[in-house]
């Protein structure tokens, strides 16, 4: 059973902010602060809440959310101990949200170091103010900081669904009201209950046709997210192909790419840096391409195949721009049309991470700007390269 603890009598409000955790005792309370600050010096007309959805940490966030000084009041709701989930814990406030009838929610990551007061008034303005259903973040991040997001998310969106959204999984966003409710009517899948949520999130936005746009937020600086093969890349990937595929129609025929409107800091600060583990993305990548070599010359095109695992088998990696454009996107078909579904997805991480080393390999003597100019010429790629892709379903459909 979901715990709530409401100590202030919370019934009604105008703006939820939500904090989503797991085990950030250590840096929680300053992120209420900086929330505070932003909700009393620009909406102090509004009913407003902080909220704190976690999932049962044992370093009792809990404790330390609810004893940091706020003079906006405070809420927490955790999912019962042994249920776990990012996603179930949006789940959790976004019910929180209609039952107090809020306009808005904000949601703010608990290990942020670099947010601010503006980051509220930014996030919060272009839904209560300006009409939009859902805002993404756009911050400089270190290049080698959210991967998942610049090789995979972020290509697939600009390249399928046309949309220019840099950030779709990152962490700090907004949302409306309706779609709020539309998300709660959409089935959510076990990996939409972990860290499928923010691209569950960001699809369903776009694809149910809300008003979407950006906001400038500077420098992302907390704790990074480097390349691990932890549950994170399955959840995420397997949600980003799933909801794709169910909503097929809404990207076959789109035709060009949109630039969405853009709020907040239009110039972004210098990124954190961020060291990366190169030699061990490296045999990651070998050991993963050994025990899952069979479903990949399933799964990929024969030529495809033949200069992937010649690669492997030699030990000298090199996915550039247009091998993993086609290898994201035969992956993509075989998903909807084998049985290999989950084992796919596993065998796709000894992929991505040789196409994170050779994107490494290749921007080492890069700055960032000309690192992120490499990231946004990937996405380009996707979209010129769709038809690869379509073209899949039109020969399935002659056949």
């Amino acid at each position: 059973m979901v715990e709530k603890i409401n100590p202030f009598g919370v019934r009604q409000a105008d703006l939820i902010i939500g904090i989503p955790s797991y085990n950030e005792a250590d840096n929680i309370a300053f992120v209420v602060q900086k929330c505070n600050e932003g909700l009393q010096q620009y909406f102090p007309q509004l009913n407003s809440v902080i909220i704190n959805v976690d999932n049962n940490s044992p370093d009792d966030t809990r404790a330390a959310f609810l004893n940091a000084p706020s003079q906006v009041p405070k809420m927490y709701i955790s999912t019962p101990e042994g249920v776990k989930g990012k996603g179930n814990n949006f789940y959790n406030l976004f019910t929180e949200a209609v039952r107090l009838g809020a306009r808005g929610i904000v949601v703010v990551d608990a290990d942020l170091r670099s947010i601010t007061g503006e980051w509220i008034r930014d996030l919060a303005q272009p839904i209560l103010e300006h009409g939009f259903d859902f805002v993404t973040p756009l911050y400089s991040r270190n290049e080698y900081d959210g991967t998942i997001t610049n090789t995979i998310c972020y290509p697939i969106i600009y390249g399928l669904l046309g949309k220019e959204i840099r950030q779709p999984i990152g962490g700090e966003f907004a949302c409306s009201a309706a779609l709020v409710h539309h998300y709660l009517s959409q089935p959510w899948h076990k990996t939409t209950r972990q860290y499928g949520i923010d691209i569950f999130m960001t699809l369903n936005a776009l694809i149910g046709g809300f008003k979407v746009c950006q906001v400038g937020l500077g420098a992302k600086i907390h704790k990074p997210s480097a390349p691990k093969l932890g549950p994170m890349f399955t959840q995420v990937v397997g949600t980003l192909f799933k909801t794709l595929l169910e909503c097929r129609g809404a990207w076959q025929n789109v035709q060009s790419v949109e630039q969405l409107p853009l709020f907040g800091a239009s110039t972004l600060a210098k990124p954190q840096s961020l060291s990366v583990d190169y030699k061990g993305m490296k045999s990651t990548a070998m050991y993963e391409f050994s025990i899952n070599e069979e479903i990949l010359k399933q799964c990929l095109t024969p030529r495809v195949y033949e200069k992937v695992a010649a690669m492997y088998h030699s030990g000298r990696i090199q996915i550039g721009v247009d091998l993993w454009t086609r290898i994201v996107y035969d992956l993509l078909h075989a998903y909807d049309s084998t049985d290999a579904n989950s084992d796919l997805i596993e065998a796709m991480k000894s992929l991505y991470f040789g196409r994170v080393i050779s994107f490494i390999r290749q921007t080492l003597d890069m700055n960032h700007e000309e690192s992120e100019q490499q990231i946004q010429r990937q996405a380009r790629h996707f979209f010129k390269m769709r038809s690869y892709l379509l073209r899949k379903y039109r020969q399935k459909q002659v056949a």
